[in-house]
């Protein structure tokens, strides 16, 4: 077994050594596909270790080399079986399917209890998402339409949005920003056999998100105050962030990719608008590596920590909105943008190599709150895994053509 692993960190290295590299013409050149190989390898032994599977990883402390797992009900618990199902698409490993079926099935008392809070779309689409995506099995669509169903009990129809954190109460109606990433399950369960009443209730949060939580310069706030009976705003609100007014980095991205999906679903300009405007804010403000600190205002910078799951975040948001746009010029932009920043990612500055069983390291979860400091986070190799997919079946489409 140690021989095993020995042999299977070597071609890990190995293959971050041909990971990416940029022509003689500084074209970026990204080879997902042995960057998925390489990925796939670490994530089989990480299986090995992680064995009940109703604990999921979230994250590795400085100095250990496992992840610290987490229960069923964390925000996080869907991105684990998430990875599982994306190295099975990359790999068409059954093995890696049966442990992706494995951690998936814990998540279904989701969708039947009462919902805690807006996250029932970051557990269930990542986790029965994926899996009925590609496999079809119909009892995961049953699951993912209850999922919608139970999530839509926490919209409120006199603010026109989803009460994100309904443990809050020192906010009459909250609404994140990371909400806009689980509008997503509501739009493809209206599609799917679920009520149009999904649908609206998606496309009204994105709406009042749009108005509220998207500042004029095109930051964002993390969280808004609104008044519960009339939806009138009372106050932007940080709780991630460095500060009110300060744009955080993670936060802008689910904006990117939010309002991406949200243009996908309703085909409204303005929610194209608003993905493209957050995204060209977050580009012009990135440092000269390419990778964003965890919050752009920070005045510690550059001595603060960057957050790579915000840069694997913004990836996937790029991929989505460049098969969005119609101009060619901003097809290339977007698509440019994610392709240079999935070359930074894959490089020994931000992989983890053998120091321990994480793919990504130099994530920030909670800087107010000291938690998940400059430490590999599962949602960062999650859509790291996504991004590079994307990119793969991007490179492969033009082959076609």
């Amino acid at each position: 077994m140690k021989g095993t692993v020995v042999f299977c960190v070597f071609l890990v290295v190995l293959m971050g050594v041909v990971r990416c590299h940029t022509s003689s013409n500084n074209e970026v050149k990204v080879d997902s596909k042995k960057i998925l190989e390489s990925n796939i390898i670490k994530i089989k032994e990480v299986v090995r270790t992680v064995v009940s599977s109703d604990t999921f990883p979230r994250t590795i402390s400085p100095g250990n080399k496992e992840w610290e797992c987490v229960g069923v009900r964390d925000w996080c618990s869907g991105f684990w079986p998430g990875v599982l199902w994306y190295a099975y698409e990359a790999s068409g490993d059954a093995a890696l399917k049966k442990e992706a079926e494995r951690f998936t099935a814990s998540l279904k008392e989701i969708a039947y209890t009462p919902a805690m809070d807006h996250d029932i779309g970051f557990q269930m689409l990542p986790s029965y998402g994926n899996g009925y995506r590609l496999t079809g099995n119909v009892e995961y669509k049953k699951i993912l339409l209850a999922a919608a169903d139970t999530l839509a009990t926490l919209f409120n129809p006199n603010v026109g949005s989803i009460h994100s954190w309904p443990f809050k109460p020192q906010y009459p109606h909250n609404t994140i920003i990371d909400n806009m990433m689980n509008l997503e399950l509501l739009f493809w369960a209206a599609k799917n056999g679920g009520e149009q009443r999904l649908y609206d209730i998606a496309e009204s949060h994105a709406e009042v998100t749009m108005k509220y939580i998207v500042r004029p310069d095109y930051s964002a706030y993390h969280l808004v105050s609104l008044d519960d009976k009339s939806g009138a705003f009372i106050e932007g609100k940080a709780h991630q962030g460095y500060a009110d007014e300060s744009m955080w980095a993670r936060g802008q991205t689910w904006g990117i990719y939010g309002f991406a999906i949200a243009y996908r679903e309703t085909k409204r300009k303005d929610f194209l608008v608003t993905s493209m405007k957050m995204c060209d804010r977050f580009l012009e403000r990135l440092p000269e590596d390419g990778i964003p600190f965890w919050d752009f205002d920070d005045p510690a910078i550059p001595n603060t920590p960057k957050d790579v799951s915000a840069a694997a975040v913004a990836a996937c948001g790029m991929l989505e909105l460049s098969g969005l746009v119609m101009e060619k010029t901003d097809q290339q932009r977007y698509y440019n943008a994610a392709l240079k920043l999935l070359s930074i990612l894959s490089t020994d500055k931000y992989t983890c190599g053998d120091e321990n069983q994480a793919i990504l390291t130099h994530s920030v979860g909670h800087m107010p709150k000291n938690s998940e400091i400059d430490v590999p986070i599962i949602y960062a190799d999650y859509y790291y895994m996504e991004a590079l997919l994307r990119l793969k079946k991007i490179e492969q489409d033009k082959i076609v053509e």
